[in-house]
């Protein structure tokens, strides 16, 4: 299972930094709100997506 999240989502539930440091992405990178991260199931575990 694939989970897509974009950048406002996980902002929105707190989770943008965990999203940040799985992705390699710098507070300096451009990133836009709508831009999408597909995480693994596992990874959408880490965060609290899923239980």
């Amino acid at each position: 299972m694939k989970i897509i999240i974009t950048q406002q989502e996980a902002v929105d539930k707190g989770i943008w930094t965990e999203i940040m440091g799985m992705f390699a992405v710098n507070k300096e990178d451009e990133v836009w709100q709508n831009e999408e991260f597909i995480l693994t199931e596992e990874q959408a575990r880490q965060v609290g997506l899923l239980r």
